[in-house]
Parts: structure tokens; sequence; C-alpha cells
């Protein structure tokens, strides 16, 4: 191997300047001379090229032009783990001099030498770092362990380490380090693009004590994560973000004492995937910010019923994410420790343009919630919202087959399962009377008259033509109206409309229980009418 190439060079990460990358080919390059390192960098616009010079190809990227050769004299493969604490908290001996602590003492006119004065600032180095409890070596290339047992010599008190943006290529230099850290109970090695075990190994002890892992950016798997998890016997929190978690699979005996999960920016490939997870006896926070998921589903349990999925669970992030069905926070509600959601920029919200409406709608949507997109609910807050809900959706219950006789009161299945807690509500204040749904309308409902073309595509000749109708009129309502305008035979209609603001966007009406207003009609849109 070329001096200054170490021999374990492939598949190691080096750095040159501010990009970091990973060695992929270490050799000659014809026609040139003397040997080079064939790079695959984290940022692809670094790169040249997909490994291939001159038709030949010397090594694989993932991007087509995430790769270049450097030489080895640029490219930095890191320094051991206590030079690089060294480099960070303690003075060198250059510095020593210019602040008064070198070898000799000036006393008046007279210089005194010291003989010794080395190793007595040894031992002060020595004593300086044994009193370190919380360090952190971020970015400060730190690529391997170094010499065995000398981290526990030196610093024996350690007990929090961020490890995070280094150069370190192997989870097995993660567990040398902590393996000589006796009391280690947070780590942060984030943002090291490392390998991970595949299959299981010999189980260190190396983690025995450590409560807080943050392994974000590392490109690791969830099986990789259940494999090394047999060494986190005691592991609370675990934040996994941005990595390359698309399946999970059920951890049947391991991260049993996790009480906090982050698995924001993973592409999961559906919301049943959270099923798997849902046995974690002590899980109290679970974070899925940005995970792609569209819908929430507790299947065990029915209409007003708790699930036994996520048992422990109190706070939950689901924000950035493609949830569009009010449905999924109806299941929210079968949480049986819900206290704290985040639900901000999912598709769901743009079906009310009132913004207070909208938090009024989850709040009476989920009864133990207490703390909503990081606002406290308080309790008149929490009553408003549900006497509203139980207004507003009091006609559609009477419609669906509500009563205020318990003996004639049985609302449909849709209903129930468009408003599961609906009967709760009229448990808790009563069922909402006539004159109240009769008389003055809640502020978010105002019974304002929608300007509508009706159009038929499947009958062109047919004109369009132009209603008023009520906001709050239910596409029930519609459909009964437009049979006897259009004079249709008696077909299933299906309903959609175009916004004006929106060209070329179809939106289906397709629940016949809710009103015009739920689908954010406005004046000047067109209804079409298909059957």
């Amino acid at each position: 191997m070329a001096a200054g190439v170490p021999p374990d060079a492939l598949g190691r990460r080096v750095s040159c300047g501010t990009d970091y990358g990973t060695v992929r080919y270490v050799g000659s390059v014809s026609p040139t001379a003397g040997i080079w390192l064939g790079v695959e960098w984290d940022d692809p616009q670094r790169g040249k090229h997909d490994g291939s010079y001159e038709g030949t190809q010397y090594f694989k990227c993932r991007h087509p032009k995430g790769g270049s050769f450097i030489r080895p004299n640029k490219a930095n493969f890191g320094v051991d783990f206590l030079t690089a604490v060294k480099d960070r908290y303690v003075l060198n001996d250059k510095q020593e001099v210019q602040n008064g602590m070198g070898n000799t003492v000036v006393f008046g006119t007279k210089t005194v030498e010291f003989v010794g004065m080395d190793s007595v600032a040894e031992q002060q180095r020595q004593v300086q770092l044994n009193k370190l409890v919380d360090i952190s070596v971020r970015e400060c290339a730190v690529s391997h362990a170094g010499q065995e047992e000398e981290i526990s010599r030196t610093c024996a008190n350690m007990r929090h380490i961020n490890l995070s943006k280094n150069l370190i290529s192997s989870w097995e230099t993660v567990v040398a380090i902590a393996s000589q850290v006796q009391n280690l109970e947070t780590l942060n090695v984030s943002e090291n693009r490392m390998r991970f075990p595949s299959t299981s190994t010999f189980i260190s002890s190396a983690f025995s004590n450590l409560k807080i892992l943050a392994l974000n950016q590392t490109e690791i798997t969830w099986t990789e994560v259940l494999l090394c998890a047999q060494g986190w016997p005691v592991l609370e929190e675990l934040y996994l973000s941005s990595n390359n978690i698309t399946v999970l699979e059920r951890p049947d005996t391991v991260l049993q004492t996790l009480k906090l999960l982050d698995l924001s920016d993973n592409q999961l490939l559906d919301g049943d995937q959270l099923h798997l997870i849902a046995q974690l006896p002590r899980l109290e926070q679970l974070i899925l910010r940005n995970t792609g998921i569209s819908s929430i589903h507790f299947p065990d349990a029915g209409f007003g019923c708790k699930t036994k999925m996520f048992p422990s669970l109190k706070r939950l992030a689901i924000n950035d994410n493609k949830i569009s069905q009010w449905s999924s926070i109806n299941e929210l509600d079968k949480l049986p420790s819900l206290r704290a959601l985040q639900c901000n920029n999912n598709p769901f919200m743009d079906t009310e343009k009132n913004p207070e409406t909208l938090i009024q709608l989850i709040i009476a949507k989920i009864s133990q919630l207490e703390v909503l997109n990081n606002c406290e609910i308080l309790p008149a807050e929490r009553r408003g919202a549900e006497l509203d809900y139980r207004k507003i959706f009091g006609k559609d219950w009477l419609e669906a087959g509500g009563h205020w006789n318990p003996e004639k009161n049985k609302p449909s299945e849709e209903f129930l399962a468009a408003h599961p807690r609906y009967p709760a509500l009229c448990l808790k204040y009563g069922a909402p009377e006539e004159g109240e749904l009769k008389g003055r309308q809640p502020l978010t409902l105002k019974n304002q008259l929608l300007t509508l073309t009706i159009k038929c595509p499947e009958k062109p000749e047919q004109k369009p033509v132009e209603k008023k109708l009520p906001e709050s009129m239910t596409i029930q309502k519609v459909k009964g109206l437009l049979y006897r305008l259009l004079k249709i035979p008696g077909s299933e209609l299906k309903l959609s409309y175009e916004s004006s603001k929106l060209e070329g966007k179809e939106v289906e009406l397709d629940n016949d229980l809710k009103p015009l207003q739920f689908y954010s009609i406005e004046s000047g849109d067109c209804v079409l009418v298909r059957w």
C-alpha cells in the first residue's frame, strides 16, 4: 500500500475540505501514474462520474455523478478518539508555553528551570480529562478508537459522548470506544455513514448502561437496529431519523425499555407498518414526522373503544405526512394514553378553511388530548369545541337515525364511522334539542349561499345550469335536488367539483352525509354530475 494510505483504506470514511465520502477504490488509474483513491461522495454534486474513467469501471456509485478520484494526500482518514478529545479539551505544548506553562518560570530577572515539568503537565492533563463527564468531538474527524484501554485510563468519568459527523466507518468502531466507557448513558453517532452487523454477533456489554442513542443519518435499516439492539438492554430513547428504514419488523425481545422512538424522515411504506411496533410496552413518545404515511388504523377496536396497541403512548407526532381522511384522526381516540398530538401539514387539514374550526374538530374527536400542535388545550376550550361539534353535526345525526328518545336512537353505522365520539358527547352534554339545531348556527357554519355551475360531462348537449345552494346542504340533499332538476332516471349519481382557482383539479364529493362546505367549495366553482 502506498505511503499515507492505510492498509484498510477500502470502505473507510474520508473527508476532503468540507466534503465527506467513502473510499470505494484504491489503486492505479490508467494512463496516469501513482495511486488514486476512488471516492463516492455523500453530496453527489461534489463528484464527477459514476466510478468509471476512460471506459473502465473502477468502482460503482449510487448516483451517476457521485464519484471522483483524488490523490491520497488530499484525503483525511481521521484520528483516534483520544487525540480528538485532547485537541478539543487540552492545551497543547505551544499553547502552554504562550500561557507561561512551559518548563521555566521567571522570578524577577532570574530564570529558574524546573526538572520533570513534562511529567507534571501530563499528570495535570490526565486529571483534567478524568473530570470530563460530557464530551463533544463533533466534526473532529474521529475514525477509530486508538490503543486498547487508553480511553478508559484517560477519561474514566465520561457519561455523555457526542461523536456526530465524524469519519466512523463501522459499528465495530463505536463498540470499541464505548466498551472503554464504564458508565456511558448518552451517545450520539449521527451523520456517520457506517456499516452495521448483518447477522447476530457477540453481544458486547459496552452499552449496558446506555439510556439515549442517536443514529440519525447513518443509513441503518430496521433489521440492523434489531440486531444491534440486543446490546442495548436499558435503552430509553432511540433517534433514527433520515435513514433507510422503509419496512418495520416486530421487536419481540429487544427495545422493551424504550420510551421514545424517532422514525422521522424515513419513507415507511404504509401506516399498517406501525402495528409491528405497537406492542412496545413502555413507548411514551413516537415521532413519525415526514414518513409518508397516509392513514392510521387500529383494527382491534370498534367505535368508542380503546385499542390494545401502543398502551403507554402519550405523545405522537404525525406532522408533514399524507393523511387526507378525518377517519385517521377518529382512530387516534382509540389510543388509551394519548395526551399530546402534532399533526400540522397533512391534507386533511385543508378540508376546513377556518383554522379555529379545524382545531375544534380535532379536539372534539380526541377525548383525552391535552396538547395540540404544542398548544395546551384549556378545559373551557375543550367544552366549547365539544358543544360546537355536537351542534354542527346534530342535523346529520338526526337524518342518520339519531333520536332524543334513547329507545329510538339508532344512528347508522356510516354516521358512527364518521363521528365515533358523537354518542359519548350526547351522554356528556345531552342529545342536541330541536330548538338548538333550528336556532342560530355556530359561527363556524354560517348558512351562506354558494353560486355554483352544474355541468354533465357525459351529456355535452345539456347546457350548464347555475344554482344557488346553501353551503350547509349535505351531498345527499344536493343529489336529490339534481335528480329533479336534471330529470335523471333512478341511477346512482357521482358528484365532483372543479375549483375556479385550481384548474384541472377535480375533487370527489364522496360522502353523502357531509355538507358542501366540508369540501371547501366556493362560489364560482363547477359541480360535475355523472351517473
